[in-house]
């Protein structure tokens, strides 16, 4: 029986098992490579994608239980149209080897819609399980004060 999920606003179905993990539905399936498998154990966050609005590890939410619309990363803009969150990352050169970044931004990005004016502390806080074997975090809270500032935070 084949599964529906809407997915950066477009409506797309697959057969795959209910079990199968989202992130290999995104990109195995759907094609969404943007989204990057990390650790398999939802402690990384380099699978961060958002459902509903809220961060979630796409490694660890099967796909029958998927309970709203799914934004990847590709979902928050395209190279003619950056999202500010996406521009400020360019601005600030934080990707060095760039794999965990999609997931960086997914985090930022839903903490920005939580709390538009976040205080390094929040940041921190709300960052602290996506890991950057690059180190590249002061950086990404340097970015993320940029896009809120932005965004009218």
């Amino acid at each position: 029986m084949a599964t529906r999920l809407t997915v950066n606003g477009k409506t797309l179905e697959t057969d795959l098992p209910e079990d199968v993990p989202l992130l290999w539905v995104l990109r195995d399936e759907f094609n969404m490579t943007g989204t990057k498998f990390g650790c398999g154990v939802s402690a990384c966050g380099a699978c961060t994608v958002h459902i509903d609005g809220e961060s979630q590890r796409s490694c660890q939410v099967r796909l029958g239980d998927i309970w709203g619309e799914v934004t990847t990363i590709e979902g928050l803009g395209t190279p003619d149209n950056m999202a500010v969150l996406q521009q400020a990352w360019v601005d600030h050169q934080v990707a060095q080897c760039g794999w965990c970044q999609s997931g960086q931004i997914m985090q930022a990005a839903s903490l920005l819609q939580q709390n538009p004016k976040p205080t390094d502390q929040d940041i921190d806080d709300a960052m602290q399980g996506n890991l950057c074997r690059c180190g590249t975090y002061p950086r990404i809270r340097a970015a993320i004060h940029d896009a809120a500032s932005k965004i009218g935070g």
